[in-house]
Parts: structure tokens; C-alpha cells; sequence
């Protein structure tokens, strides 16, 4: 499988996500500087986390003008796979790939630890591997995690199994004590109707190897592989 991995000023989990998917994974990957006007042929495009554009504004609100992302858009709109992780996801939100917002996370600070997931839909591309209602974990690392939407796009996405990961406790519940950054609903990632882009705040990528704690995430990228042989 071919994948393309957009790098914007201030990625820095660009060569993470490379990493996993050619030395891990065994598929390909190329960088796409933001540049660019044009993807490469590619089967599924990756915009992967850090700080693009040092955050000015809000997250991602600057990189969702980055002149490769109008093929991006283009791509999703043909029915390309887009997966957005942490800042990619917040520029996805920015380019109206997936439905609500961003706001900062509710204790006002840069978050940094493991979390609970429970997999609320595992008939997608990205979790097809997983087990329905299964629980991961992996690291967050960001200020502005606080997912939102209003509560009538809210009820549409739960109503339309648009919901992808819960932020839950040890028991797959989604108590408040659970929910590191304020989202509402436990919401940790969501994916459009059309069911080809996903965006979520956790680093599938930071935990796709032993060594690094935890293989949860690993399973998402063979959910990816596994669609597309």
C-alpha cells in the first residue's frame, strides 16, 4: 500500500509516522512537503501531529491553506483515505474534511500521557482489525484536544456511527474522569458520512512497537493495509 505523509512547518511526527509505516508495516510512504500543489499516486494520505505553523491563530486554522491541501480536499472527495492524528486532525476540522472544532483542552494545559480507548466503530477502513467495542491505549500530546460540535451535528455523527474512539476508564466506561481534555461525549475520534477520512487526538503512530509501551495503534494501520491489500 502507498502511502503519502504531508509534512507542514512545525510537523513533528512526520518521520514517526514514516517509521511505522515502512519499517513496521512494510508498505511504502513519501513525504509531501505542504508546498506541493499535487499528490503523489498514493492509496491513502496521512496528515500526521505537531505544531504546524507554530498553532498561530489556532491549531491547524493556517495549515488548512497550505497549497497541497486543495488536492488533499480533492483526493478526500473522490473518496481517498485521509487519516489526520493530533494536528492533522485539527486541520482536517479547518478544511471541513470532518464535521465539529477544536477548543483548548479544559484545564488549560499542554497534555502529555496514555489514555483509554474503546473502539466504537470497528466497520471502517481504520478499525476493521479492531474488536468491536475493544479497548487500546496510547499517548495524547496536545493543548487543544477539547473536541466540540453543536448539539445538533453532535446527535447526527452519534446517530450515524460517525464516532470512532471514547475516551473511557479502566472498565470501557466514559466517566468524566476518563475524558483527559473536556470533549464532549468522550470523543477521542470521528470520521466523515462517507466513511474514508478519520481524524483522531491519540499517536497510533507512538504506539506501534513494544518498545514504545504499548501496540495498540499498530492495529489501525492494518486495518488501513488490510482494505487495500
Amino acid at each position: 500500500m502507498k502511502f503519502s505523509i504531508v509534512v507542514f512547518p512545525g510537523s513533528n511526527c512526520d518521520r514517526d509516522c514514516h517509521h511505522v509505516l515502512t519499517r513496521v508495516m512494510g508498505q511504502e510512504a513519501d513525504y509531501v512537503f505542504h508546498k506541493e500543489r499535487a499528490l503523489p499516486a498514493t492509496d491513502c494520505v496521512i496528515l500526521p501531529g505537531g505544531f504546524s505553523y507554530g498553532d498561530y491563530l489556532r491549531s491547524g486554522a493556517i495549515a488548512r491553506f497550505s497549497p497541497i491541501m486543495d488536492d488533499v480536499v480533492r483526493f478526500a472527495g473522490d473518496g481517498g483515505l485521509v487519516l489526520g492524528i493530533c494536528n492533522g486532525f485539527q486541520v482536517m476540522l479547518e478544511a471541513g474534511l470532518l464535521p465539529g472544532a477544536m477548543r483548548p483542552n479544559r484545564n488549560g494545559r499542554f497534555i502529555c500521557s496514555d489514555v483509554r480507548l474503546k473502539v466504537e466503530n470497528n466497520r471502517t477502513p481504520l478499525t476493521r482489525a479492531t474488536q468491536e467495542h475493544g479497548l487500546l491505549t496510547m499517548p495524547i500530546a496536545h493543548a487543544d484536544g477539547n473536541y466540540y460540535a453543536p448539539a445538533d451535528v453532535l446527535d447526527d455523527i452519534e446517530k450515524h456511527g460517525q464516532v470512532l474512539f471514547r475516551y473511557v476508564d479502566a472498565k470501557g466506561r466514559p466517566r468524566d474522569s476518563a475524558n483527559p481534555n473536556g470533549s464532549l461525549n468522550n470523543i477521542a475520534g470521528v470520521m466523515n458520512r462517507a466513511g474514508n477520512c478519520f481524524g483522531m487526538m491519540p499517536h497510533p503512530e507512538r504506539a506501534s512497537e513494544a518498545g514504545l509501551g504499548s501496540e495498540d495503534g499498530k492495529v489501525l494501520f492494518e486495518s488501513l493495509i488490510q482494505g487495500r491489500g
